[in-house]
This record gives C-alpha cells, structure tokens and sequence, in this order.
C-alpha cells in the first residue's frame, strides 16, 4: 500500500549526485504537522552544475511546485551551450533528489540557496523561478542583491495565487492514492492515472505529478513531501510581505494563456522591482519552458544581452 515517502537525500559531508540517503515521511496518512518555524540549518540542496565561463554569471534554474531540476534539463544544456555560462539546476527541499524537511517556507527555501550558491562560487548570478521556485528567487533577490545579478520570474508575481490554483486539490487526491506493493511499474502508473483522473482532469498535468510516483524496494512512494505540501500550501501560493525593493534587471516572462500574473498584480511588481521588464510568450500556459521552449530560450538570451 503507499503510505511512505523517503527522503532521498545527500550525505552530511557533501553536495550534489551521490547516492541517496533515505529517513521516513508519512505522505498517504493524516499528520499532526511536523512543526514549522525557522529552520535551524539550511539543506543540502541536490544540483546539476553544467561547466562553462568564469567571467559571465552563472544562471540558476529554480523549478515550481512538485516539480524537479530535471525539468529544465533540455533547457540548461541548451542555455550552456548558447551562451556559454555555467548553469545550476536545483531541486528545492522537499522536492526530487533533495532532503525533506517539515519547513516549506519561502524563507526557508531562500536561505537553502544563500548557503548553496556561495559554496559552489556561483555569486553574484542570474536566478530564473518559474513559479514556487519563482517565488523563491525574488525572496532571494530581496534579501540577499549582492547575490542576484539578475533576475527573471516565469509566470509568476509577489501576489497570491490561491484563486487560480488547483494544487491544494491536486496534493489531496495524490495523498489518497492506493497503489498495491510489487505491482509492475507499467502497472502502478496505470492505477495511479486512474485515480487521479476524477479530481485531475488534465492528462498532462497527471503525468506532470506522475513523475514524483518512484519505486523503491518494490513499494511506490511519492519523492515529494507532501505533507509539507500540504501544511504550507497558503504559505506557498502567498509571497512573504516585503518592504525593501531589488535595485537589480528583472524580467517577470509569462504564458499568453495563462492567468497566474493579473494586471491588478502590477503595482506590487513596480513597487519591490523597479526595474521591471515583462514579456509574453504567446501560445504558452504556466509552463512556458515546457510549452515553448525555444521562446523561453531566446527571451532569456535577449534579457541577457
């Protein structure tokens, strides 16, 4: 039955591809909470680091919500190539290959990053954050400017999302699944998309969460935290309340077809981003990498230029 998640996490000692560490997260079954607050300590976060330039910032891929660093791995390799720069692909706390921890804070991811990015001489760099991981690079570029050369938001703003947001569902349904143990993987997805299908309409969104659906030692687990998730979610679709403003370029880049970034959300960008661009990727809905990939490319190369 999938009760468990596992965290799949990094050794104490180091950062980056290794083998994963496993500790125990209850996912499928109700929790009392794991407690929130500060984080203690920052996580080690797990990365792709593709080699380039000294002299050229780096560009940082952050990914949104039940997403992973291989989502922009075409794009990274592409970016890489195009420009020449290094480029780190990240996956946030509680998401892919990095640990999980009961904290799903903006805050919390934030500082995830101010540890990471100095480690790895990545300083000052060009963050891109599409939507959760979006929100999380201009809580960076608030906090920390001298880390931030530049920054590009994807389809997303400083404002709450709750009204267009159907993860709070979406994390109820994945938390509900019953996929039997030993089943063959063609199987279990099978039985999955199944159940998911009533509350998840969208094919492409159900194979979108199917990607977190792992095997390990013959058990179907979900790789992300959900009940951190699910804890945090207002937290996650809010924007931590700022004052100061990012002196730095910023693009905020968004889907023709989507509706995540409101007129009535202007104000604030203009107000913590002076220095704001927006562009829009026509034919594109919340996933402009993934919708148009190409656009997404030349519109980064463009801002960079």
């Amino acid at each position: 039955m999938l009760r468990w998640a596992r965290a799949w996490g990094l050794p104490l000692g180091g950062r980056g591809p290794s083998r994963p560490s496993f500790s125990r997260v209850p996912v499928a079954t109700s929790s009392s909470g794991g407690g929130g607050g500060a984080e203690p300590r920052p996580l080690p976060l797990s990365y792709t680091l593709l080699d380039g330039e000294a002299g050229s910032p780096a560009l940082v891929f952050l990914h949104g919500l039940c997403g992973c660093r291989n989502n922009f791995s075409s794009i990274a390799k592409a970016v890489a190539q195009q420009t020449g720069r290094k480029v780190l692909t990240v996956d946030a706390r509680n998401h892919g290959d990095s640990p999980h921890s009961p904290d799903m804070s903006y805050e919390a991811m934030s500082q995830d990053l101010q540890d990471l990015l100095p480690q790895l001489g990545l300083v000052p760099c060009v963050l891109v954050g599409h939507s959760m991981g979006g929100k999380t690079a201009m809580l960076l570029a608030l906090q920390r400017p001298d880390l931030v050369d530049r920054l590009i938001a994807v389809d997303i703003s400083p404002a709450r999302t709750t009204s267009i947001s159907d993860f709070p569902s979406y994390l109820a349904a994945m938390r509900s699944l019953d996929i039997p143990d030993e089943l063959p993987r063609s199987r279990a997805r099978k039985l999955a998309d199944e159940q998911l299908s009533p509350v998840i309409q969208d094919i492409v969104t159900r194979q979108f969460l199917l990607t977190n659906l792992v095997e390990v030692d013959g058990r179907f687990v979900w790789r992300v935290n959900l009940d951190a998730l699910a804890q945090h979610m207002q937290e996650i679709l809010a924007f931590p309340p700022r004052q100061e403003s990012y002196p730095g370029p910023t693009l905020f880049l968004l889907g023709g077809n989507s509706q995540y970034v409101h007129p009535s959300h202007h104000p604030e960008i203009r107000r913590l981003f002076p220095r704001a661009q927006m562009q829009t990727v026509l034919n594109a809905g919340h996933w402009v990498h993934a919708d148009r990939p190409q656009d997404f490319i030349a519109a980064i190369r463009g801002f960079l230029a």
